[in-house]
């Protein structure tokens, strides 16, 4: 028979807590007794060892008792009164198993239990409750703890792995609910333009295509380079810029950049605030049209403020469509990857739309 095979049979049978509870026990005789020489000398040759094994091997049949069919059978079914009484009957009766292993030694002694014990039969409560009984209940509450202690383990490991696959289910759904939605924003706008100016849109297309390339290739990871995420926003901007009048909208786009190149952020954190913007402008001639738009980053926070006009009615432009998932997209998301680490102002006033972002970096 190969070591596998003997590892797999111990693992099976439980035979490696043998050494833990002979271990258990040894120090208990050890404190007794006083010396592991003396230990040695008492197992080997002493009359009254006998006991010592009872105590072992019938606190080990009461704690597995307990551990592999009350809490089972009664205990994780919520039986709460059945597996009180069953656990109180297991102690007593392996408790009084226990005892026998007194008489047992005196038997085969051929001693009185005074000469082995020190105490006379009629002291039985003696035997029973004061030296057996509080071993006993020790050792089930010992085994009962490491049970239910290596039980919470678990499930707290499974709740954390089964929060993290719900949380990166959730992240990914999110993310992908972003992507056709500004998809369908950007296929719109170029296809404004195709009666309109070719030219322009073939600039706005190949425009297009290297957002896309960020979209399908450059944006998989949770963290992605910042410097990635704003040449993004700029190409976006370059798009939508095609679609204004520069005559009766204003545009601006500042980054106060310090510290671009050193810092990460999740993908398509930023955009959705921008594309509001634009699709939510106001375009009356009439009146004054912008969108003013910057970006700081320090070693500590970025910070983007975007406020943009709307029209008289409260209305951006084309149509009357409330303010679509983007947003709210953004700000779940928001919640799942910075839960402590940023601030969101979203002010909604009749002639004015401005949001105030604000993410402190995380360490590493």
């Amino acid at each position: 028979m190969d070591f596998n095979r003997l590892k797999k049979i111990a693992l099976r049978l439980k035979l490696y807590h043998i050494p833990f509870w002979l271990g258990y026990h040894l120090v208990w005789l050890t404190i007794n007794v006083g010396s592991l020489s003396e230990v040695w000398e008492y197992l080997l040759h002493s009359d009254s060892s006998v006991k010592f094994y009872f105590y072992v091997i019938f606190q080990i049949i009461g704690v597995y008792f307990n551990l592999y069919y009350l809490i089972p059978k009664l205990l994780y079914v919520g039986r709460y009164t059945s597996y009180i009484f069953s656990v109180l009957a297991t102690i007593l009766v392996c408790n009084a198993f226990i005892v026998s292993g007194y008489f047992l030694a005196t038997f085969l002694s051929g001693k009185t239990l005074f000469e082995l014990f020190g105490v006379y039969p009629y002291q039985f409560t003696t035997i029973y409750f004061v030296w057996a009984l509080p071993s006993t209940v020790a050792s089930m509450t010992l085994g009962m703890s490491i049970k239910l202690g290596k039980n919470w383990l678990q499930a707290e490991k499974r709740r954390l792995r089964l929060e993290k696959e719900h949380l990166e289910t959730e992240l990914k759904y999110l993310k992908s609910q972003i992507n056709p939605h500004f998809l369908f924003n950007t296929i719109n706008s170029i296809f404004a333009l195709i009666h309109k100016n070719p030219d322009l849109a073939s600039e706005s297309l190949a425009n297009f295509s290297d957002m896309l390339r960020f979209q399908l290739y450059e944006c998989n990871d949770e963290q992605i380079p910042l410097e990635k995420e704003l040449r993004f926003i700029e190409n976006f901007i370059d798009l939508e810029k095609l679609r204004l009048d520069p005559e009766h909208t204003e545009l601006q786009f500042d980054i106060l950049d310090q510290t671009l190149h050193q810092k990460s952020i999740a993908p398509f954190i930023l955009i959705p605030f921008v594309e509001n913007a634009f699709k939510h402008v106001s375009k009356g001639k009439g009146q004054p049209n912008f969108i003013r738009m910057m970006l700081k980053v320090t070693d500590a926070y970025l910070k983007l403020h975007i406020e943009n006009s709307k029209g008289p009615n409260g209305l951006g432009h084309e149509d009357e469509r409330p303010k679509g998932i983007g947003l709210t997209n953004v700000e779940r998301r928001l919640h799942l990857l910075y839960p402590e680490s940023y601030s969101l102002h979203i002010d909604d006033q009749k002639d004015r739309f401005s949001v105030l972002l604000k993410l402190e970096w995380q360490k590493n």
